[in-house]
Formats: structure tokens, sequence, C-alpha cells
């Protein structure tokens, strides 16, 4: 799974899956839902998503992850 926030048009792409996307669905207003040849749901794609959701924080919790990277220019940790 990745998260890509492209800050230029405030958009959140969140990809669940590396399959293609040959479908869209907009399940709210600004929210796109992509799907696999198959019907799988692949991708979640958030515009204006600093209005919708907290971009400064992502808190993980029992996720069977076996790896981590941060990738993308590096944020000093606030002081204090």
């Amino acid at each position: 799974m990745k998260f890509h926030y492209y800050p230029d048009t405030d958009s959140l792409y969140i990809d669940l899956s590396e399959r293609t996307s040959v479908d869209s669905r907009e399940v709210a207003p600004g929210v796109v839902l992509d799907f696999d040849a198959d019907g799988h749901l692949v991708g979640i794609d958030i515009q204006h998503a600093s209005r919708i959701v907290n971009l400064t924080r992502l808190e993980v919790e029992s996720l069977p992850l076996s790896q981590i990277a941060l990738i993308g220019p590096r944020v000093p940790a606030p002081v204090g």
C-alpha cells in the first residue's frame, strides 16, 4: 500500500494494489474508487484532501508490516 500526496492539486491517492485500474467510480464528492478488471478495489483518490483528512499525522495500528519506507523530502521533527 502506498500513499501519494500531490500538493499542487491537494490530492491524496492511496494505492492499494499494483494492479492496473480499468474503472473508476465517484462515491462522494471528490472521492473516487479505482477498480481492476476483476472488479477489485485498487486505489482511492481524494481531491482537496487537506479539507477532508488530517494530513499531518499517519497512525498505523496492528498491521502485519514487514517494511516501512519513507520516500520523498524529509521534514524535520517538531522541536519541543
